[in-house]
């Protein structure tokens, strides 16, 4: 009785170290296939199996696209040559359109514009007099005969600059159309000359008008100092049309040139010279040349 309970310790133990090493055995038998699952096996050029761990593929972030700002903004300026007379100029533009995608492709634009020019007769011209005694000590410098005011004029303006043709195509002209009106201040001075007979400058009046218009005794003009004490106001109002040609090669800068007719009323007439009639209105062609910049 005894010899059967100690064989079925034996077997008890027998089974259990049985099951024990059967169990490793698997474990590392398994080992193997781990490892070829996670690497995969490229000939080299000799024929030679190698390994090669598998990479994942790097993760590629798209780049984010920046939204250009559209253009609202402009300021310029420029130089204006009349067939009356000289200006100088800027402008502050804004962006007219509900569009605001491609606003600042056409550049229709809302202006304000503040202008200075001075006008001059179509008769005026500067000359010497040459009839001066040299040893006499006195020299003659120019002057216009005939002149007896000097006119500027201050205008301020509002109008439209609408595109007519060429952008949004990039590096080609635009052709706009611009119309512009608004206030006008006339600065009326008086012109003094110098001369031979007088000891102090003289303008154009009654009583000096035979000496002013004597141009054997014309030493040469006073100077743009002299008169700037009696300055006269006239108000006015004034008017433009042209055509706005566009040549910027971006859509941030102005390079521009411009071609119109001009008009001005103002409330009194204005005389330039002494033989011709006093006006109170000046109409003028004008070409003008223009740069800036957009925002």
């Amino acid at each position: 009785m005894a010899d059967v309970f100690i064989f079925a310790a034996y077997r008890s133990i027998f089974m259990k170290g049985f099951a024990r090493s059967i169990g490793i055995m698997l474990v590392l038998g398994s080992l193997p296939l781990i490892s070829n699952a996670q690497n995969i096996h490229y000939p080299d050029s000799t024929g030679t199996r190698v390994m090669a761990a598998v990479k994942r593929p790097p993760i590629v972030k798209k780049p984010l696209v920046k939204k250009i700002k559209p253009v609202t903004r402009e300021f310029s300026g420029g130089v204006r040559l009349c067939t009356d007379g000289w200006s100088i100029f800027v402008d502050r533009g804004s962006v007219r359109s509900e569009d605001t995608k491609h606003s600042d492709m056409f550049y229709n634009v809302r202006l304000w514009q503040l202008e200075f020019s001075e006008k001059k007769d179509p008769k005026e011209y500067k000359s010497t007099n040459g009839n001066l005694d040299p040893y006499a000590g006195v020299k003659s410098t120019p002057f216009i005969f005939g002149k007896i005011n000097n006119f500027y004029s201050l205008k301020l303006g509002y109008g439209n600059r609408q595109m007519i043709a060429g952008k949004p195509d990039p590096g080609t002209v635009s052709i706009h159309w611009v119309y512009v009106g608004g206030l006008a201040l006339g600065l009326l001075k008086p012109y003094y000359i110098k001369t031979d007979n007088e000891a102090n400058p003289i303008k154009y009046s009654d009583s000096t008008k035979d000496e002013f218009l004597s141009e054997t005794n014309i030493i040469g003009s006073a100077g743009f100092g002299q008169g700037l004490g009696e300055i006269k106001f006239i108000p006015g109002i004034h008017a433009k049309t042209a055509l706005h040609f566009d040549f910027a090669a971006n859509r941030k800068t102005i390079l521009a040139i411009e071609t119109g007719i001009s008009a001005e009323l103002y409330t009194k007439s204005i005389q330039l010279m002494a033989r011709r009639d006093a006006v109170p209105y000046f109409f003028n062609f004008y070409a003008s040349f223009q740069f800036g910049k957009r925002w």
